[in-house]
């Protein structure tokens, strides 16, 4: 995974009130748990930019007050106007025990299906895993190169050593499906053939 490092700060004050002046002063409240005690601090609005505006995940390195953790952004919310962060949940990462990370999915190969005019559709662009954080890939990557329409690829079939899938094994993650206009003309050539079968078979009536 790839490292961000980011500067916080201890928040003197724990509390609605106080929530509501940080926000005005562009800073986001925050909490860290996982660790031996949940810390309660602050990071500057701005700073979000780098973690929520990739598809990427990050191993996120917080100094807060000269003090160094290693962490995982978890949870975040957002105004329902505004969509501005309001607050944001980051979990320690502990040497030695597993975390649990969205990793981003990536597509490798060409989809027969795709070429025969169907359409690609992706149902999760993040999968998540635990495992240890050594062992937390940057992107999962897949091979489509197998699947023809109606072929989907679901989580119970991904398997990734080291690391267990967190999501319903029964999700579908991508799948390749006829495209409208190639299924309108498919049906429409169906519909001629049979036209075509049933004029052969008619017999003419004869003349009296």
């Amino acid at each position: 995974m790839k490292t961000v490092s980011l500067s916080g700060a201890l928040r003197a004050h724990v509390g609605k009130k106080d929530a509501k002046k940080l926000r005005r002063e562009e800073k986001v409240p925050c909490v860290l748990y996982g660790g031996k005690e949940q810390v309660h601090f602050v990071l500057e609005e701005k700073d979000f930019k780098k973690l929520l505006f990739t598809p990427e995940a990050f191993n996120v390195l917080i100094n807060i007050d000269g003090k160094e953790y290693s962490t995982i952004l978890q949870d975040v919310q957002y105004h329902p106007v505004t969509d501005r962060v309001l607050h944001a949940d980051f979990m320690e990462v502990i040497e030695g025990k597993p975390v649990s990370v969205a990793v981003p999915v990536k597509y490798s190969g060409t989809a027969p299906g795709i070429i025969k005019g169907g359409k690609l559709i992706t149902k999760l662009r993040k999968l998540r895993v635990k495992g240890l954080l050594e062992h937390i890939p940057e992107v999962i990557t897949l091979d489509i190169s197998k699947l023809d329409i109606g072929n989907s690829i679901k989580v119970r079939e991904i398997e990734l050593e080291n690391l267990k899938m967190l999501d319903i094994p029964s999700a579908m993650v991508v799948s390749v499906k006829m495209a409208r206009g190639a299924a309108l003309t498919a049906a429409e050539e169906a519909e001629a053939a049979e036209a075509e079968e049933g004029g052969e078979g008619e017999e003419t009536p004869a003349a009296e």
